[in-house]
């Protein structure tokens, strides 16, 4: 049956091919000019070819109508007309049409596919040709037409902003390698990006201007959500300034507890990751596992399920079995510490600590090897392995590296991280105002048990300095962290709405963007592909909202429609023109891609070395 189906369809793709050299005539005369009202002739026939969606590849033969009155006079311009269904097809001066701009646009900046995958899916599915440079070219043109459709259609999201009494602003830029900055404006409780733009650093003379032009466009946010680095922090306490109506200006819980976590923990941290490198842990524990993997050969899965009902049989009695299932037992112990990852909660450092875990867990097993060779296992092999792996373990109990000492300091900065993480609660994703009550209460608690138990003097100077350090960023971000209860005009029924704690909406729009830039591109460092990506890319996230599409075309099947609308004023030239001559890039590097060429010529190093030899 799928034979029959895929030959049958390559028959009528077959057919529709042969009818791509049959002209289609276009011809829509007017009733008169639309200047002077005189009568329309036919000035010529021009033929033209078009490829869309919906056509496939077509040939058409158009006529063109002048004024026969306004074409007799030197000084008025000839009144021509042209068909109106093409216009509202093809791109102006061009024979790509609407539909297959906006699909290359969605499938490059949307769904993140490559220039090969969106041209064979586009002559497979649509008998449609497009060469990787054309690809490149429409899914650009797809993002200047996206920013003009967005900017034309402000007043009507605006509009939604205000009928939902107002909108919180959460601001964030991101990057990579310190180049392509990219700063965003989010609207927290429509989750759209209202805009983007480059930065050539993340400074306040960078981000201010973009933040008064957005609170222009779309009124000002009735709350401003940011990170704890200088520039955000800057940016946001003058631009409150100049309001009339003062609003809250929120840290993010995330950054804040990040930040005093790095503090806090890296420094221990590092000096734990340094000495398990130093005694070479993980590798060796690699090439254990391996050995003994390759030993057991196949009989590996007999060993695991004998292991297995050894286990259910035995419980905890502190002895191992003898044969394979002791091999086994004694690589899967090795492995338990290789595993020390599945401790973390996947959040990063300082979030998880994965030396210190893996430090738990060697100790932990160096413990339990030592209870099993305390009655030595009747069979060599096993006992051999064990040896083995206790040797491997052993360093952690060392002075050089002072695992324990490290292991202990860092365990009491930790607790006092946890418990500050406890208090915030940031697992909760959509707490009430009642329970952020309890958290700004809960933390006044933590930080007025810090200074009860700060030890004034003695030899716990290590605990005096991290309450410090927690003391020190309580009392300067202290202010900012609460006020997210936010009560809503009467015009949209009153209430209270609650702002979100953290930016972590916009962090994983951003980790989206780079996830899908390193799918399309193949590469893990970003730092050139984000220098040339237009910050437009960010508004093409939008169409994933249907809110948002519903305001800005009504759905994404009459998006073409919409871009086509917007050409239609001057069907002479296209809008994307336009923005090519008035656009300027800025620059976020001190020595982009663009400049690296230039000064590399041979002709500008020899005009420094001429100059050099005149001095």
């Amino acid at each position: 049956m799928r034979s029959v189906i895929a030959s049958l369809d390559q028959r009528y793709r077959e057919q529709v091919h042969d009818l791509e050299t049959v002209p289609l005539i276009v011809r829509e005369p007017p009733a008169a000019c639309a200047v002077c009202g005189s009568r329309m002739n036919v000035q010529k026939t021009i033929e033209r070819w078009g490829k869309t969606l919906a056509h496939g590849l077509f040939r058409v033969r158009e006529t063109i109508y002048a004024c026969v009155s306004r074409g007799r006079k030197k000084d008025h311009r000839v009144v021509t007309v042209r068909s109106s269904s093409l216009a509202r097809l093809l791109l102006p001066h061009s024979s790509v049409g609407y539909d297959l701009l906006v699909y290359v646009g969605c499938q490059r900046f949307v769904h993140y596919r490559q220039r090969e995958e969106i041209r064979a899916e586009l002559k497979e599915r649509y008998g449609i040709v497009l060469s990787t440079g054309e690809i490149s070219a429409l899914s650009r043109r797809f993002l200047v037409y996206l920013e003009a459709l967005h900017q034309k259609q402000t007043p009507a999201l605006r509009a939604a902003l205000e009928a939902d009494g107002g909108w919180p602003l959460h601001i964030d830029a991101t990057g990579e390698d310190g180049r392509g900055t990219l700063v965003t404006a989010w609207a927290g409780w429509r989750s759209w990006v209202l805009s983007a733009w480059k930065a050539p650093t993340e400074r306040t003379e960078f981000i201010l201007p973009g933040l008064q032009r957005v609170a222009a466009d779309f009124g000002a946010p009735c709350a401003i959500v940011r990170d704890l680095g200088r520039a955000m922090t800057e940016t946001a306490t003058q631009y409150v300034q100049s309001l009339k109506k003062q609003i809250p200006v929120l840290a993010c819980h995330q950054h804040f507890l990040a930040d005093i976590g790095k503090d806090l923990l890296e420094e221990e941290h590092n000096q734990l990751r340094d000495g398990f490198r130093q005694i070479r842990l993980l590798p060796r524990l690699r090439a254990f596992v391996r050995q003994q993997g390759s030993h057991l050969g196949e009989s590996i899965g007999v060993g695991r399920e004998a292991l297995d009902r050894w286990l259910a049989a035995r419980g905890r009695t502190p002895a191992l079995p003898k044969g394979v299932e002791g091999i086994v037992a004694v690589r899967s112990m090795a492995q338990w510490v290789l595993d020390y990852h599945a401790d973390g909660c996947a959040l990063g450092f300082p979030f998880d600590l994965a030396w210190l875990d893996l430090s738990a867990r060697g100790l932990h097993l160096l413990a339990a090897l030592r209870t099993f060779l305390r009655t030595p296992p009747a069979d060599a092999q096993v006992r051999k392995a064990l040896e083995t792996l206790e040797r491997m373990l052993r360093p952690l109990e060392k002075d050089q590296p002072p695992f324990l000492l490290l292991l202990q300091a860092l365990s009491k900065r930790a607790d006092l991280f946890h418990r500050l993480r406890a208090v915030l609660r940031l697992e909760e994703k959509n707490p009430t105002a009642k329970k952020l009550d309890q958290m700004q209460a809960a933390l006044q608690g933590f930080k007025a048990s810090l200074r009860r138990k700060r030890p004034e003097r003695g030899p716990a100077k290590d605990t005096r300095e991290a309450i410090d350090l927690i003391l020190e960023h309580l009392d300067r971000h202290g202010p900012y962290l609460w006020g997210h209860a936010l009560r809503l005009p009467r015009r949209v029924g009153g209430g209270i709405r609650l702002v979100a704690r953290t930016n972590n909406g916009l962090e994983s729009l951003f980790h989206t963007i780079k996830h899908g830039e390193r799918r399309r591109s193949g590469r893990k460092i970003l730092t050139q592909d984000f220098e040339v990506l237009p910050p437009a890319a960010a508004l093409a996230t939008n169409l994933h909202h249907a809110d948002y599409v519903s305001r800005v075309c009504g759905s994404l099947d009459r998006l073409p429609g919409a871009f086509a609308a917007l050409d239609a004023p001057h069907r002479s030239r296209s809008i994307a023109l336009d923005a090519k001559q008035s656009s300027t890039t800025v620059e976020t590097a001190s020595l982009s891609t663009i400049d690296k060429r230039f000064v590399r010529r041979p002709i500008f190093e020899e005009y420094i070395l001429s100059a050099a030899k005149c001095a």
